[in-house]
């Protein structure tokens, strides 16, 4: 990935709608020129796909927390993760270093939609105990940049 990938990486995370004409102006190329790049891009998983970025509030989804996931025993994070991904609620899990096995990012309509989902995350099998972290307010959240 040179430069000029860089900068064009860039536009998409700024407006993942601009046009190849557009992106070209941008960074120097034509259109036809962008989409070969961005083509190759993709095919090296790079960029991994267009979306919508969709506030989940407005959606009635505004209540998330972070939850440390101990298991009982070595459980493989496949296993973790096979357990976690019929829940609709986990919105991303990960692996860590340290005492959890996993930390596990849920969002819920409410506070008492939320408990259940800790009911339900915490009757799985392969879960010991979780602790729980309610978001108050989100201070940061960015996509991540090629120059960074």
């Amino acid at each position: 990935m040179d430069a000029i990938d860089q900068r064009i990486v860039s536009c998409l995370v700024t407006d993942a709608r601009s046009s190849y004409a557009e992106i070209g102006g941008a960074v120097g190329l034509s259109a036809p020129a962008v989409k070969r790049r961005v083509d190759k891009l993709l095919d090296m998983g790079v960029l991994r796909g267009f979306t919508a970025v969709v506030d989940p509030e407005a959606l009635g989804w505004g209540t998330e927390a972070f939850v440390e996931v101990h298991c009982r025993g070595n459980i493989p994070p496949s296993e973790i993760r096979g357990r976690l991904e019929p829940l609709p609620e986990v919105v991303a899990a990960y692996t860590v270093s340290g005492a959890a096995d996993a930390i596990v990012h849920l969002r819920a309509a409410n506070i008492h939609h939320l408990e259940t989902v800790l009911e339900r995350l915490r009757g799985l099998d392969i879960v010991d105990r979780t602790i729980s972290t309610v978001v108050l307010s989100t201070l940061l959240d960015r996509p991540p940049t090629p120059e960074h």
